[in-house]
């Protein structure tokens, strides 16, 4: 038998637990990269050579045009020029070589994934078999069984009973998506240290280690969401077709995010805290230095889908302690990440960065 409870003890029980929670925090930040780059100068040349197409002027000149618009100085590509002469038929328009690029995929999602974790595990300084939990994340590398997930409990010495979850054929926001799903491992798994893996065959690789509170945090994250912004479902797509997995998006994308990205950002912040809210909320028109390091990675290594977030928090931290920014967020206490992809999809993440 107990006692009937009184009004002030649920208040006390809440705040009782509200002293037990710990945000989860991004403890490493791991990246690899391809060995070929290529200068965006130079990639019209090189991908209208490789197609057979130099003679159709004046295609080749709009595709130079639209090289130079887009604020890209370099790529970081997996395919070059001997692997596309081993493969002629990849350089064919509309040729059917799914088989072929799936088995480069299948093979090189792994080994590049790996060596992204291999750094992240490094920089927290604890062994692989202290990791409970494996997000992997990919657009182009979810068609085997085993996938990428499996492969890389090989790779990189994990627990065998490590639990593993894949988000393949997300599209572009897996990266900001990823640390929401993080986020929630590790607040309600007590001891867990996830990590999270994003790789794609085209551009980078990237891994953080994910754990609540405790050890020497980059970010905590606060508060996550996720949303569909209505009616916009066609505007991105990715289908995966017998010529491979081919993109599309239409050219109001822009515009269409401006003008509901205030909306999802107050979505999240109402989750997340009325002095938390007031502080971002003053922070909504953007300053162009506050989008220094986005621009930073777009230029360095062009737009690498899933992995492109993780990018930026590393490029921001780095940036923050070269300059003496006093915190990992370029001086800011908080932060917001998004993440955008087909749907049209918006991962929102409300960061909080540590003191340096």
């Amino acid at each position: 038998m107990g006692r009937l409870q009184q009004a002030g003890d649920e208040e006390d029980v809440r705040c009782y637990r509200q002293q037990e929670v710990r945000r989860a925090a991004v403890l490493a930040i791991g990246t690899a990269n391809p060995s070929n780059v290529v200068e965006q100068r130079d990639f019209p040349d090189f991908y209208f050579r490789v197609t057979n197409s130099d003679h159709k002027l004046a295609l080749k000149d709009k595709f130079r045009r639209i090289c130079e618009k887009s604020t890209i100085k370099k790529r970081h590509l997996y395919i070059d020029e001997a692997l596309l002469a081993a493969n002629p038929e990849m350089t064919a328009y509309m040729t059917p070589t799914l088989d072929m690029r799936q088995a480069i995929v299948s093979k090189k999602i792994p080994e590049l994934g790996a060596a992204a974790a291999t750094a992240a595990l490094k920089e927290w300084g604890r062994p692989a078999s202290d990791i409970t939990h494996l997000i992997v994340g990919s657009t182009s590398g979810g068609s085997d069984m085993p996938g990428a997930d499996y492969h890389l409990v090989r790779l990189l010495g994990l627990s065998p009973s490590v639990r593993r979850v894949a988000l393949y054929h997300q599209g572009c926001f897996v990266g900001a998506a990823a640390l929401r799903l993080a986020k929630d491992l590790a607040e309600n798994n007590p001891g867990a240290r996830v990590l999270a893996v994003c790789a794609e065959t085209n551009v980078m690789y990237s891994a953080p280690v994910v754990a609540p509170g405790g050890e020497r945090p980059l970010f905590e994250l606060v508060h996550a969401t996720q949303t569909l912004i209505p009616e916009t479902g066609g505007a991105i797509e990715g289908l995966l077709r017998e010529v491979g997995l081919t993109f599309g998006l239409v050219s109001e994308v822009p515009s269409l995010i401006a003008k509901n990205i205030e909306a999802g950002l107050r979505e999240m912040l109402a989750g997340a805290g009325v002095d938390v809210a007031d502080d971002v909320d003053g922070a909504l028109g953007l300053r162009p230095e506050k989008t220094r390091a986005s621009r930073k990675v777009l230029a360095e290594y062009g737009n690498m889908g899933s992995a492109c977030a993780w990018f930026v928090l590393d490029e921001m931290r780095r940036w923050s302690a070269a300059e003496a920014c006093g915190t990992t967020g370029e001086g800011c206490e908080w932060g917001v990440l998004l993440g955008f992809g087909p749907g049209l999809t918006m991962d929102t993440v409300l960061l909080r960065s540590a003191h340096i």
